[in-house]
């Protein structure tokens, strides 16, 4: 495990001189919506293979597909086409494999928007979608039907941290001639890599951590050669959901640090997590990397570690926990997840349950010390109780 990882470090920091470039340590920004040609042959050539060449930036800019091979190599994918937004990623890759007619399983606990746009806009097309707790590969093989494309994973989920069998999952899409695709956002190619265990195609959001410091938005797709070709001609041309030349160089260096800093999230969020699992307001810790987590052994099977976002239940009352998460000094109130910075929210248990208690509180451990989180949490709930 020491060797993969310290392969991996140089997967992220490594990068020949490239002459084009003047010897530069960062790719340029290509800042150019077009790109001309010494000729027409050369003209023509490019025009007939429009994602090996230069052309038009809507397609392919220098800057953008450094990223996207780089990210491709550290994912362990053939190809990756990187988008303006993680829900453009999802949407492009969901889109490049269903059509009319067509039926979808999906886990219940996926992300917010994804469930939206599988069960709003797409039904409006005539795809349908049955959700199913995931945890069972038994929920999955039954709600399976004769016009089943994709089974859309997302492991673990980000508000319960539930996981799939991934290579399950593969293998029954196989059987019935579907495909997979999974948001692998909070595990990141670190510590799980989806197409190893049979995955069609993989989608992250470039938001979270592998941009890192909370200054951009962006999602990839990346895959085998034959899928990604059809997302980057289809989804990826027409729709125009495109990365920036500026965030693709500003995501490329938050890159170069993805290891180190995925190393000290997994340290800093078991710590915070094993802390709160010791608390008497605190009912249940979800959280993969913990040993009390019901679906441990199988996090240990598909991961090689784990990253800081979890959550935990509590039955206190949802105003007394607002009012602690409000006198939090290091846990900023925020949405998203995967920057620097520490975060909290607080969410009903249930989608529009009413009730004031049976609570999820999501937190998100950052690269602050772990020791000053802590105390931060143990400072602010004593406060709160006053």
């Amino acid at each position: 495990m020491r060797q993969e990882r310290e392969r991996f470090f140089t997967k992220a920091a490594y990068d020949p001189v490239d002459e084009r470039h003047h010897g530069a340590i960062h790719v340029p920004i290509y800042q150019n919506s077009l790109f001309a040609f010494g000729g027409y042959d050369e003209f023509e050539r490019a025009m007939n293979g429009l994602q090996d060449h230069h052309v038009y930036s809507r397609g392919n800019n220098p800057t953008v597909q450094y990223l996207e091979r780089k990210l491709a190599d550290m994912e362990g994918a053939e190809a990756a086409k990187c988008f303006a937004s993680g829900m453009a990623a999802i949407s492009s890759a969901i889109l490049s494999v269903v059509g009319q007619g067509d039926h979808v399983v999906a886990t219940h606990q996926a992300y917010g928007p994804t469930r939206q746009f599988l069960s709003q806009f797409l039904s409006r097309f005539g795809v349908e979608t049955t959700y199913v707790d995931g945890s069972s590969m038994a929920n999955w093989r039954a709600a399976v039907r004769p016009n089943t494309k994709l089974l859309y994973l997302e492991s673990p989920t980000t508000i319960m941290f539930e996981l799939q069998e991934l290579a399950e999952c593969a293998k029954l899409a196989g059987e019935i001639g579907a495909r997979t695709i999974i948001d692998n956002t909070w595990a990141t190619p670190c510590f799980q890599n989806p197409l190893a265990l049979g995955v069609d195609l993989v989608v992250h959001s470039i938001s979270k951590y592998i941009g890192g410091h909370s200054d951009c938005i962006g999602g990839v797709v990346l895959g085998s050669k034959e899928l990604m070709d059809r997302v980057a001609d289809n989804e990826y041309m027409l729709l125009g959901g495109i990365m920036t030349p500026q965030t693709a160089a500003l995501v490329s260096k938050g890159l170069r640090t993805l290891p180190l800093r995925m190393q000290r999230h997994e340290e800093s969020g078991l710590k915070v997590a094993e802390y709160l699992g010791k608390q008497d307001y605190v009912a249940r810790v979800n959280h993969p990397g913990l040993s009390v987590h019901p679906q441990h052994e199988l996090a240990k099977r598909q991961m090689s570690g784990s990253s800081s976002l979890f959550s935990f239940i509590t039955n206190e009352p949802r105003e007394k926990l607002k009012a602690w998460a409000t006198r939090l000094r290091y846990f900023k109130i925020a949405v998203s997840w995967g920057g620097f910075e520490s975060l909290v929210t607080v969410n009903k248990l249930a989608a529009g349950a009413e009730e004031e208690t049976s609570s999820v509180v999501r937190l998100y451990v950052g690269l602050e010390d772990p020791r000053d989180l802590i105390n931060d949490l143990e400072q602010a709930w004593k406060d709160a109780a006053e």
